[in-house]
């Protein structure tokens, strides 16, 4: 135990050491306060009953205070001022965002800079990010890790988890992303822009989004050169992998392919946060209107609008992002008169209803197709079954029989009955079936040791007398022996 404090005096765990990576390496620069919420929201619940505030906070954000302490004396992380509450500002050094790297599976080359010096000016507009960040998130606690708690504290925490989800976990988050509409992804050229966040979470409908958050100091103007920034970065081709052009975009981030070869750009959300002089419900109508070009959709005869490269663009105002989150209906979308939640402010519902009604129609159509061939298939099948009746009556009509028995004759009589050589009858009774076939056989075939008697036909003829014989006879009866001629008896 000793040689843990010694390595890290403030007691800090690899968990909450990591929590910090992960946070940091997102996000760039958070306070302790920040770095709680998103990891650790368990700690929320877990000291609420504390008085004042002040001692909440400490008690709360009192591990992930100890980690940061921890990795700053490793050379991981360094303060880097303090905001308008008091609060410090903590952001990794290049040595803390290579284990952030690993912690966040992220290329060393995509995390960033250090942010050092973000605090100098109170680093509001990061706050307004990382608050950005958090009302998207909606983190829910661990219930597991208050189950020792009292009740009310379960209670409270269960309320949380049971509320509406947000979108993504902090790694879903990337933030000063450059947008280069010329030069490389490293080394951006002029006339580009910088994305506050972009979020990736296609766990959630959300493949990709580009967020800007606006402390009401920038006019309607200012806004539209950078929405101008945003369209020349997703109008850049580059050539992919395959050889193949592409938006350069979809290089790098992969979102689904849309239907009927609609391609839409991201989707755009701005976020106000009303600290600033500028009013919110000024700035947007004019807006909307300096953006027309990169916004508006062709309207189709099937009642929805195609959005085919163009621009979703979408506004809200983060205490309403804070208050509702993602699912609520707050997100206003240039060109539509209704607030939607998130989901149905970057996609297309009415579209999305066509392609449904025309799936379920389609579906049904098959449907018919198919239970109209089962239909032809029985038929068919009936009719055939019908012929075979048929044939097989006919045939039975045809079918001998024995004219011994008078039985009918099996298909394998009938079959030997008729066979011929030649054209002639092989079987030499084939009027009979087998029994009678079999008994007509045996009664024509001799019994053994037995001698049938000769046929009057076939008796033996007497041979001629002896030439002597004939002589004498010749010479009583007066007859000539020359002119005697012996001729056999008929039947000889």
């Amino acid at each position: 135990m000793a040689g843990k404090r010694k390595t890290n005096p403030a007691g800090s765990t690899n968990s909450y050491r990591a929590d910090v990576l992960h946070v940091l390496g997102t996000l760039k620069v958070a306070t302790a306060d920040q770095i709680q919420r998103i990891s650790a929201p368990h700690l929320t619940f877990r000291h609420a009953d504390k008085e004042p505030a002040s001692k909440q906070k400490q008690a709360r954000t009192a591990s992930h205070t100890g980690a940061l302490s921890d990795m700053r004396k490793h050379g991981l992380s360094e303060n880097g001022g303090s905001i308008d509450t008091g609060d410090t500002l903590r952001n990794l050094t290049p040595k803390g965002l290579e284990a952030a790297s690993w912690e966040l599976r992220r290329p060393a080359t995509e995390m960033g800079s250090t942010a050092r010096g973000a605090g100098s000016s109170g680093a509001s507009h990061p706050m307004a990010v990382n608050e950005t960040v958090i009302a998207l998130l909606r983190p829910k606690p661990d219930l597991a890790k208050l189950a020792d708690d009292p009740p009310h504290i379960q209670a409270a925490a269960q309320a949380a988890v049971d509320g509406p989800p947000g979108i993504g976990t902090i790694g879903s988050y990337w933030t000063e992303v450059p947008l280069p509409a010329t030069g490389t992804w490293n080394a951006p050229g002029k006339g580009g822009a910088k994305a506050d966040l972009v979020l990736t979470a296609p766990q959630d409908q959300v493949p990709l989004l580009f967020i800007e958050v606006d402390n009401c100091h920038e006019t309607a103007e200012e806004l539209a050169a950078k929405l101008e920034k945003y369209a020349r970065f997703f109008r850049r081709k580059a050539k992919d992998t395959d050889g193949q052009e592409r938006p350069m975009w979809s290089t790098r981030w992969t979102v689904p392919e849309h239907e009927y070869g609609e391609a839409p750009h991201p989707p755009v959300l701005l976020v106000f946060n009303h600290i600033g002089e500028r009013n919110p419900n000024r700035t947007i109508p004019r807006l909307q209107e300096l953006t027309r070009h990169l916004w508006q959709g062709e309207r189709m005869r099937e009642g929805y609008h195609s959005y085919d490269r163009r621009i979703p663009i979408v506004v809200v105002g983060l205490r309403s992002l804070r208050a509702h989150g993602p699912q609520g209906p707050v997100f206003l979308r240039f060109g539509r008169d209704r607030q939607q939640p998130l989901l149905d402010a970057i996609g297309n519902p009415r579209r999305a209803a066509f392609l449904a009604r025309e799936a379920e129609e389609s579906r049904v159509r098959q449907e018919e197709y198919q239970a109209q061939l089962r239909e032809v298939a029985r038929e068919q099948a009936a009719k055939k079954a019908v012929e075979a009746a048929r044939e097989e009556a006919q045939r039975e009509a045809r079918r001998p029989s024995c004219t011994g028995c008078g039985n009918r004759f099996t298909d394998e009589r009938w079959e030997a009955a008729e066979e011929t050589d030649w054209g002639r009858p092989v079987d030499p009774h084939p009027h009979l079936c087998d029994d009678c076939k079999a008994v007509t056989v045996a009664s024509a075939a001799p019994t053994p040791g037995r001698q049938q008697a000769p046929s009057p036909r076939l008796r033996p003829t007497p041979a001629p007398p002896p030439l002597q014989d004939r002589t004498a006879l010749a010479a009583a009866t007066g007859l000539q022996t020359s002119a005697f001629r012996f001729r056999p008896a008929v039947g000889a």
